[in-house]
């Protein structure tokens, strides 16, 4: 009896335990899969050495990491192994691979403990070496050939209550541009291909932030600016984010002893509304208290030494590199075509080129637009060529042909499609990067390409390339076009594992020529990408290590987009997740209509030698909180809710700055009834313009029947003042009369509150000319009777009393 109890209380336990052999794999689960699988240990890659193998590398490969427990039970007999699985043989492979199962990494080397036991918290730091080729005594990944293998890293551990289990693993990618000798020199190195052409490679740097202007502050002479927080100064500070990307930069930056090389490839892409911002920063300003109380109260900013260091910085990187202009303030380029304001189209398009270049001093190259969301729909591609763009950077799905139509969810499970070169379908590209965009019209949206538009090209970039280069760094977003069956939480990743997944994808066309792929790539990291100085060394040393081993070679941008076009129409392709990550359509009519009523003031504004403030100086801010509001920042997340308020809020504040411009100009309401002297006399009135500029006003006078009153036409209000004005007017009434007046624009828009005037004239009207003319008739008749009597020698009765004598 006791042993049967006892063999029952063993096979629950036992059943209990079995829970902690499902596999626990972070790395490469898609959103949601395995999220009720219980966690005990969590696997960190620290270091892979070496990141890259080359010919020269040392023969066994050094994996540092470390296990954390993560659980609420002690783990005993903790190991960790690395397995590899067969080579990436196609691009979409190099995300793809990174969900394999672990029985796909057949390859295996063998466990190496790492602690008898961790207790809940408790980590352990660990390194793994393996050799590279066969041939020793040792175990090794058997390494034969050139290529970008899957490595995955597996700890198993035996949980309390359990039995020894997986309980984690780390995938990451390493590229192999060539074989060393086998340790101990027992085999011969194996070099890269030495029969393909190398690929041109173009590196685009991207430096730009979120909005951090607070909205509803026009534009000043000596006022300070306004910021929602003080985040900007810590990322242009020592180790702060843009920092880093900068002196990364500087790293390969052409200088007296040192040839351009990999500079050559590097095109830094600046956002306008960042170095603007930077800018303001460094002549000082102010943060809010409270970033979610707009009008609260703020404090001094302590990044204006910072900010004028980093833009020094830069200034001397554009100098000597490529410099291209982002759409303002990472704009979603769709939402603002929808918006179909030209005021706000062209603060976003043509200023952005003119603002880098002042503001760093270079000659930005014009003409290539690169927009956030790497897709963009027909209208958004018509704005573009009608704001002289005549290219358009989009990810290689977002292009599309009649006879090869895209299959971006698809790209994974269906075959490459070989097409002419040129051609870019479901992932896979095809030599040149460039290809033309057919003029369609915007209504109605969904019609088939017209006929193609010489002027406006697209030039793609691979999408599994970016994706990679979008995981690396902080705050990692997953791109929009990146496809659905392949989107996972990279967070889940290290950063070590992010990067080499990089630098595989870096390499992956160098190692795989084929007639169907191009000898070129274009290599596009998010406009707010998160690598770190680390980092981006490492990634522009990869396209050294390429061009070291001949399988790449520098081409800059501007070369890049002057490839000639293939002469078949294509048409554009918007993303069904650009679509769901856009800004939301609920704020193009507002924006449109605040929009407008920024154009209205505009026109009346009047620029004067004496006056320091422009009328575009006042009013830009305005239509940059409009922009900003349309950004494309943080909406790469699952949850875009915070980035909806702060788009909100700045409409918000937008309108209410503009309702104050507009009240800023008034007519003064005169106190009391005004007497007029005569029924001639002018109408004296007083305007009052609050604004800082000077404006062109009209009167708007309802006069009633009574009354005939003057227009004086179009007049002039000083700035920060007011200015009298005379009315002719004639009053036919002597009664009290009520005259509404207000003030417009000279194209009759409404300012300021109406007023009225109430008008008393001295004037006797009808009645008095009556009176008038019955005494003018009877001095005659009076007159007349006189003369008549001394005509006829008959003294007047009136003369009594005053004869002659």
């Amino acid at each position: 009896m006791t042993g049967g109890l006892f063999r029952l209380i063993t096979a629950v336990l036992t059943i209990l335990g079995s829970v902690t052999l499902l596999p626990a794999v972070g790395h490469a689960q898609p959103d949601g899969s395995g999220a009720s699988a219980p966690k005990f240990l969590k696997l960190t890659l620290d270091a892979i050495a070496p990141g890259t193998v080359t010919t020269s590398s040392d023969p066994v490969l050094t994996v540092s990491g470390t296990v954390t427990n993560i659980g609420d039970r002690v783990v005993d007999d903790v190991a960790v192994r690395i397995q590899r699985a067969a080579p990436v043989d196609s691009p979409s492979g190099l995300r793809s691979s990174l969900r394999l199962d672990q029985v796909n990494y057949e390859i295996t080397g063998p466990f190496q403990d790492v602690a008898q036991r961790l207790s809940p918290g408790q980590r352990k730091q660990f390194s793994v070496r393996i050799a590279l080729r066969a041939g020793g005594d040792g175990a090794s990944l058997g390494l034969t050939d050139p290529g970008v293998y899957p490595l995955l890293l597996n700890v198993n551990g035996e949980p309390a209550y359990g039995t020894q289990a997986r309980l984690d693993d780390a995938r990451f990618l390493l590229p192999v541009l060539g074989l060393p000798a086998g340790d101990g020199g027992a085999s011969e190195p194996v070099p890269a291909p030495a029969d393909a052409t190398p690929v041109a490679t173009t590196l685009i740097w991207p430096l730009a932030d979120r909005p951090r202007m607070v909205a509803g502050r026009p534009g000043s002479v000596n006022g300070q600016a306004e910021l929602l927080d003080d985040e900007l100064a810590v990322s242009v500070g020592k180790g702060g984010r843009l920092e880093q990307l900068v002196a990364a930069l500087e790293s390969v930056a052409p200088t007296s002893g040192r040839e351009r090389g990999v500079a050559s490839s590097v095109c830094i892409a600046v956002d306008p509304d960042l170095v603007s911002t930077v800018q303001t920063m460094t002549r000082g300003y102010r943060v809010l208290a409270s970033p979610s109380d707009p009008e609260g109260a703020t404090r001094e900013g302590t990044g204006a030494a910072s900010a004028q260091a980093w833009l020094d910085r830069l200034r001397a990187l554009a100098g000597s590199m490529c410099t291209v202009a982002l759409p303002f303030a990472q704009v979603d380029v769709s939402a603002l075509a929808a918006v179909n304001d030209p005021g706000l189209s062209a603060r976003a398009l043509l200023a952005p080129a003119d603002v880098v270049d002042a503001i760093l001093g270079t000659q930005s190259l014009r003409g290539v637009s690169l927009p956030d969301s790497g897709s963009i729909d027909d209208p958004a591609g018509q704005l573009l060529r009608g704001h002289g763009y005549g290219t358009a950077v989009l990810a290689s799905t977002a292009v599309t042909t009649d006879d090869a139509p895209s299959d971006t969810e698809n790209a994974l499970t269906s075959a490459p499609v070989t097409l002419e070169p040129g051609v870019v379908v479901g992932g896979e590209q095809a030599a040149p990067d460039v290809v033309r965009v057919p003029g369609v019209s915007i209504d109605p949206p969904a019609a088939a390409p017209a006929t193609a538009d010489p002027a406006l090209r697209v030039t793609t970039f691979d999408i599994w390339s970016a994706t990679a280069l979008a995981a690396v760094g902080s705050n990692p977003p997953t791109p929009s076009f990146t496809p659905s069956k392949v989107r996972f939480d990279v967070t889940n990743d290290s950063r070590a594992a992010r990067l080499q997944d990089a630098l595989g994808a870096m390499a992956w066309t160098a190692l795989n020529p084929a007639a169907d792929r191009p000898r070129s790539q274009l290599l596009m990291p998010p406009q707010q990408w998160g690598a770190n100085r680390e980092e981006g060394i490492a990634l522009l040393k990869q396209v050294e290590l390429l061009t070291r081993n001949n399988l790449a070679s520098p081409r800059s941008f501007a070369e890049l987009v002057a490839q000639a076009p293939d002469p078949r129409p294509f048409a554009l392709e918007y993303l069904p997740r650009a679509a769901q990550d856009a800004a939301p359509e609920r704020f193009v009519p507002p924006i449109h209509a605040q929009g407008a009523r920024i154009t209205e003031l505009m026109r009346a504004l009047v620029e004067l030698p004496e006056s320091e403030l422009t009328p575009h100086a006042f009013m830009t801010p305005a239509r940059e909180d409009l922009l900003r509001a349309l950004s494309l920042s943080d909406r790469r997340t699952d949850d875009d809710t915070q980035a909806d308020l702060h788009a909100q809020r700045r409409i918000d504040q937008a309108t209410r700055e503009l309702d104050k411009m507009f009240a800023s100009v008034s007519v003064l309401p005169p106190g009391g009834v005004y007497t007029l002297a005569s029924e001639q006399s002018p109408l004296l009135l007083v305007a009052r313009n609050e604004l800082p500029v000077a404006i062109r006003v009209q009167f708007r006078i309802e006069a009633p029947a009574e009354t005939n009153i003057t227009d004086i036409g179009e007049q002039l209000l000083p700035p920060s003042g007011t200015r009298s004005f005379q009315i002719p007017t004639e009053v036919s009434d002597s009664r009290k009369l009520v005259i509404p007046i207000s003030l417009t624009t000279p194209d009759g828009v409404a300012l300021g509150e109406p007023t009225s005037v109430s008008v008393r004239s001295n004037a006797y009207g009808q009645a008095l000319a009556i009176i008038t003319a019955c005494a003018g008739i009877l001095l005659l008749l009076l007159a007349g009777r006189r003369l008549w009597r001394r005509f006829r020698g008959q003294p007047d009765p009136a003369d009594e009393g005053f004869e002659r004598h």
